[in-house]
């Protein structure tokens, strides 16, 4: 174990993109906090969701497991409260877990109060919770958020207006009634400042922070709603033209879920705001670290940015996630140590977001977890040119099927449970995605190879939770 244990501070906003920092190149989205990080730490530009959806991911995130050990497909349904999560360890270690804002580690009920799951997720093993809801089931679900609401005066208002976006769809863009400092993202971002300057506990901190955005609806709000010129943002991807090799079933999945009926205007507003919600998020990490700093934690503090999932935006004609596409399933991922990972360093290692569970282990000196499927990210921490997978994973219930999803240097490729390939992309040749091969009579041999490699894949991951 090391001589000296570091803090751990996770952040975890909701959909954020992998391409939406100004430390991975983006023309006009400012994000000066996690840039900051990005400069004081390592940055990985391969890194992949193992399911680009809310709750199997975040389950996929605790417990190192992936959905197909789980068999937490959709955001329905919860893992045993007290199955082994990283928590757990850390617990062990002498560490004092807090989480504070949205889990979404199990479905939502109409007229339910959070606070009814405390016991739930003091069995996760976090000693503190103070959780919200995510955007969307804060229309039905209660949590110390709302009540504050309540307190104000806007809960009302806040619920009327996701009424009517539901009601208009994805072009309800404009901003949220409710002041700034009232905001989801503020919310949760001030009550982490506050426990931050309050915590007098002996034990090192792990804090997990789960921000609500920039998670939909397009509700920027204030100053953050007109941020971004919706005329300078940067067109989507455009949809990718069928060949006439493809199967009929790939075909009608290509275009199934397109948003045909939002014009290009649409869709530059629904990303002004989107970024204007990334933004603000950003804000609030920046505040956090200053809390941390003002108590003399900060240079001795582990800190891990990542995503649950992206975000398509208007890419391939699509908005949301739960799709294989790189705007979808490729999250960013920071991770920031001074004194013991490099800073201002990019690695291309490919990385699935289970990997972070035993890397924090490993970093406190914990015992390793017997069962988890990630895989250590130290090796390429201390040597950001060494190799750490071949290839990621990623899966998803979705369209009646069960789907999966192989990444290697060069291809992606995707089948369902049928067996029927219906994404095969050559990423190096290809990089925006706009030539599906699936089916192509020149591609057969490379795409029975991919298949085989995503087979053994799945069969070398057989653990079941149940």
């Amino acid at each position: 174990m090391p001589d000296r244990r570091p803090h751990i501070l996770i952040f975890m906003p909701d959909q954020w993109r992998a391409d939406a920092l100004g430390c991975a190149g983006h023309p006009l989205v400012k994000t000066p906090h996690v840039d900051r990080l990005a400069a004081e730490g390592m940055r990985f530009t391969q890194a992949f969701t193992v399911s680009p959806l809310c709750i199997p991911a975040r389950s996929s995130f605790v417990s190192g497991l992936y959905p197909h050990n789980h068999h937490i497909w959709s955001n329905a349904g919860s893992l045993p409260a007290d199955d082994e999560t990283f928590f757990h360890h850390l617990q062990a270690a002498g560490y004092y877990t807090a989480h504070i804002g949205k889990s979404h580690y199990y479905s939502h009920q109409a007229g339910d109060h959070l606070r009814h799951h405390e016991g739930y997720m003091h069995a996760r093993g976090l000693d503190h919770v103070h959780e919200t809801t995510g955007p969307w089931a804060t229309l039905l679900t209660d949590s110390y958020m709302t009540d504050r609401w309540q307190e104000e005066g806007f809960l009302i208002a806040y619920r009327d207006d996701y009424w009517k976006r539901k009601e208009i769809g994805a072009r309800a863009v404009w901003p949220s009634p409710l002041p700034v400092h009232l905001f989801l993202d503020s919310y949760i971002g001030q009550t982490a400042v506050s426990f931050v300057e309050s915590y007098g506990g002996r034990q090192p901190l792990c804090l997990f922070v789960g921000f609500g955005g920039p998670h939909e609806p397009w509700d920027a709000p204030g100053e953050y709603a007109t941020m971004y010129d919706p005329a300078a943002v940067p067109p989507p991807i455009p949809p990718e033209e069928p060949g006439d090799w493809l199967p009929v079933a790939a075909r009608q999945r290509m275009v199934e879920g397109r948003k045909g009926d939002l014009s290009e205007m649409d869709i530059r507003r629904i990303r002004a705001s989107y970024y204007g919600k990334i933004t603000l998020v950003d804000r609030w990490i920046g505040e956090i670290l200053a809390a941390f700093e003002r108590r003399g934690w900060l240079e001795d503090t582990l800190v891990v940015f990542w995503s649950d999932h992206g975000e398509m935006a208007g890419d391939h004609g699509r908005l949301f996630k739960s799709v294989f596409y790189n705007s979808s399933v490729q999250v960013p991922l920071v991770i920031r140590w001074p004194g013991h990972i490099p800073a201002g360093v990019m690695s291309s290692a490919f990385v699935e977001i289970i990997d972070v569970y035993p890397t924090l282990l490993e970093a406190v000196g914990a015992a390793p977890s017997q069962r988890c499927f990630g895989r250590s990210l130290w090796p390429v921490l201390r040597d950001p040119a060494q190799l750490h997978r071949d290839a990621v994973l990623s899966e998803i219930w979705h369209d009646g099927h069960y789907c999966y999803m192989i990444r290697t240097e060069r291809y992606k490729y995707a089948l369902d449970e049928t067996d029927a390939g219906y994404m095969f992309h050559d990423v190096r040749e290809d990089p925006l995605e706009q030539r599906n091969l699936a089916g192509h009579p020149m591609m057969q041999e490379v795409e029975a190879e991919l298949r085989a490699r995503l087979l053994s894949l799945l069969i070398g991951t057989q653990y079941r939770l149940y």
